[in-house]
């Protein structure tokens, strides 16, 4: 049963993602909260599985919050949920610690299976936003040096993640745990200077 949280400031959206957390079976709502505020001073006692998070919070914004769980509950996926397209959100947000960035106009099935992905270590993006993380690097340019630093296995699991494939199935495919993938993940974003796997793939992705 996955463990998710809300942290929306508008009541009625607020609601409305309730409602669609309650059609899933294997999903259970912990908690939703109108502030930054509120959601830190509840959520590292009840420490959920996932968090779907709003940026345009009326005091500390959506992205500082992000950041703060992150510190206190390490273990904790957080998913943007938001309005805003813009770039300079998109890439604030990742760098918080966000493992996934969706849109509110997205269909209730994509957010349910955005819960289902970032649990077993896949980072959901609406298409729209997707492109824009790609934009941006098309802008800053190859960094195929930064890419001639992994270890072949390394480059091995880049490729399965740019594929689409989650950590299990990674994984399954190469015979190994699924902690040894998630060290070779640790250790492809050091190399290529990206916060997280998101910004790993695509800049695997602008290259080839």
């Amino acid at each position: 049963m996955k463990r998710v949280a809300i942290v929306e400031d508008d009541h009625v959206l607020r609601e409305q993602l309730a409602r669609i957390l309650k059609t899933a079976t294997d999903i259970k709502c912990v908690g939703t909260y109108r502030s930054a505020e509120e959601a830190l001073q509840a959520l590292p006692s009840i420490k959920p599985d996932v968090v779907l998070m709003d940026i345009g919070l009326p005091k500390m914004s959506g992205i500082e919050c992000v950041a703060k769980l992150k510190e206190i509950i390490p273990s904790v996926q957080i998913i943007i949920v938001t309005v805003y397209e813009d770039s300079e959100k998109i890439f604030r947000a990742l760098r918080s610690g966000a493992s996934g960035y969706l849109m509110k106009s997205g269909p209730p099935k994509k957010l349910l299976e955005a819960i289902q992905d970032v649990t077993v270590g896949g980072s959901p993006i609406s298409p729209q936003i997707a492109r824009k993380v790609f934009q941006h690097f098309q802008i800053f340019g190859p960094t195929s040096i930064e890419e001639e630093r992994l270890a072949p296995r390394e480059r091995e699991v880049l490729d399965l993640l740019a594929g689409g494939l989650i950590y299990k199935q990674i994984a399954h495919r190469l015979n190994i745990s699924t902690e040894t993938v998630r060290t070779y993940v640790k250790n492809i974003c050091e190399k290529m200077q990206v916060k997280n796997k998101m910004e790993a793939v695509v800049k695997h992705m602008q290259q080839n």
